[in-house]
């Protein structure tokens, strides 16, 4: 007969660990509102969406984009309408709020990045990737 107290300690060590899991989950998005590349990124977020200029442009190539994909989508999509929608990103892209925006966002995935993989380096998976069954090619 098996004994409930090793279920019973199983359990309540599982509890703990879920709980410390947590907590050190909870330490470790606090952690990352401080690096400075969050920073970075959150002060460009900010500016981007605070600018006219840029939440103009944003507009204009998400209608684009949107109209492209339809185009795509039903067969009709030209390399004139490829052009316009990259000549908006460009143009978008080269507002100096945007500019900064995309180099902060991309300086902060390098940081997440890296901590997805010294999260990872003791598991069979990677953490930060979405699991998409038990096995990955």
């Amino acid at each position: 007969m098996m004994s409930t107290e090793s279920t019973d300690t199983g359990t309540e060590a599982g509890v703990e660990a879920a709980a410390r899991a947590t907590e050190l989950a909870s330490e470790l998005g606090t952690a990352i509102q401080q690096l400075d590349s969050y920073q970075r990124f959150s002060t460009a977020k900010e500016a981007v969406e605070s600018s006219e200029a840029a939440q103009e442009r944003i507009r204009e190539f998400e209608q684009l984009r949107e109209e492209f994909m339809m185009a795509r989508q039903s067969g009709d999509a030209s390399n004139e309408d490829l052009q316009r929608l990259q000549a908006a990103q460009e143009e978008l892209h080269d507002l100096p709020e945007m500019e900064e925006y995309l180099e902060a966002q991309s300086e902060l995935e390098m940081d997440l990045q890296d901590l997805n993989e010294m999260i990872s380096a003791p598991l069979s998976v990677d953490f930060g990737e979405k699991a998409g069954g038990c096995c990955q090619d």
